[in-house]
């Protein structure tokens, strides 16, 4: 039987081997960052995301998740584009190639089997935005990266383009040492926010925010928002684009930062689209929590917002849609011609 530090050893290795860029062990302690989610639920600023209000305090103790939980196995991948990317930019980047959270479970099953095998009392917990904890503040204190003023987990040479995983076990292996914080005075993600999204640093207001109303919001968009939402179908990169840590990254993951047929789709395509086309081109990518009728929706205000004219006739057809968000942003970008 393996010692802690040759199984720490062994997962940090096999975490490599399997394309992750980012490994580290986080120990068992209270939440330092958990005073700032009861703020953020205080406020309302989860909005109608209510499984976010549901039983905070056990999002708050990652020991919820497993009986004897010891350790959690901190796992970054980077989905960061390559210099020469002229993918359109109105799908968000995390959401262009291979649905994540298919791509980095099957990863940590792999590297789970292959820890099963030096550590027969191994009992763990697979967590890819399935379960209730801190994922960010538990790669912080894995030495993952820090939380940036954007809320993004950001490490100085790979930047925030981190899709993240834990595996909660009840191993108990050697922590790492936390990153110190670099974002210094640097409030470039701030003043980007065409929406003022942020309530203070790494506290984002999600009745504010484009990711929240493009891909979570079911139903119509406030007017306020609209213009800015730009040529936004499916989230939003701005407080990423803007990130200083950002702009000399080596590429991502090729299985995670696409393109996919999606993400070359253009809005006034996708005013086209039948429900068949929706199923088809969002299959198997991250963009399918987005159902047929929201990215109808978004695609009508990006359109509003620079295609007007040329997507007249298919805004015309959709101003009549049965669904009102629909009909109403087809309506709003007809006014825009």
């Amino acid at each position: 039987m393996s010692g802690p530090a040759e199984l720490k050893s062994l997962i940090l290795h096999r975490a490599e081997e399997l394309g992750f860029v980012r490994a580290g062990i986080a120990a068992m302690a209270p939440a330092a960052h958990a005073g700032r989610f009861r703020r953020f639920l205080e406020l309302g600023c989860q909005a109608d995301m209510a499984w976010l209000a549901h039983r905070p305090d056990r999002r708050c103790d990652v020991r919820a998740l497993l009986d004897g939980a010891a350790s959690v196995i901190c796992l970054a991948c980077s989905y960061a584009p390559p210099a020469d990317d002229d993918t359109p930019g109105h799908i968000a980047r995390y959401a262009r190639g291979r649905d994540y959270h298919r791509a980095l479970a099957g990863r940590c099953r792999k590297l789970v089997a292959d820890l099963a095998s030096a550590a027969p009392q191994l009992r763990c917990r697979i967590c890819v935005d399935t379960a209730p904890l801190l994922e960010r503040e538990l790669a912080a204190s894995a030495g993952l990266g820090w939380i940036g003023r954007n809320g993004c987990l950001i490490d100085a040479r790979l930047g925030s383009y981190l899709l993240l995983a834990e595996i909660v076990t009840n191993l108990p292996l050697p922590p790492d040492e936390p990153q110190l914080g670099r974002c210094g005075s640097c409030r470039a993600c701030l003043d980007a926010c065409p929406t003022a999204a942020f309530v203070e640093d790494a506290l984002v207001d999600a009745r504010r925010c484009l990711s929240y109303l493009t891909i979570e919001h079911r139903q119509a968009i406030p007017q306020e928002f609209c213009r800015p939402m730009g040529r936004r179908v499916f989230g939003c990169d701005l407080c990423q684009q803007v990130c200083p840590f950002n702009r000399h990254v080596p590429p991502g993951d090729a299985e995670l930062r696409g393109p996919s047929e999606l993400a070359r789709a253009s809005a006034i395509e996708m005013l086209l689209w039948t429900q068949a086309d929706w199923d088809r081109l969002t299959r198997g990518t991250a963009a399918r929590r987005a159902k047929f009728e929201m990215f109808l929706r978004n695609a009508a205000l990006a359109a509003g917002n620079g295609d007007a004219e040329r997507a007249y006739p298919a805004l015309e057809r959709l101003a009549r849609h049965a669904q009102p968000m629909v009909a109403q942003a087809a309506n709003w970008a007809l006014r825009q011609a």
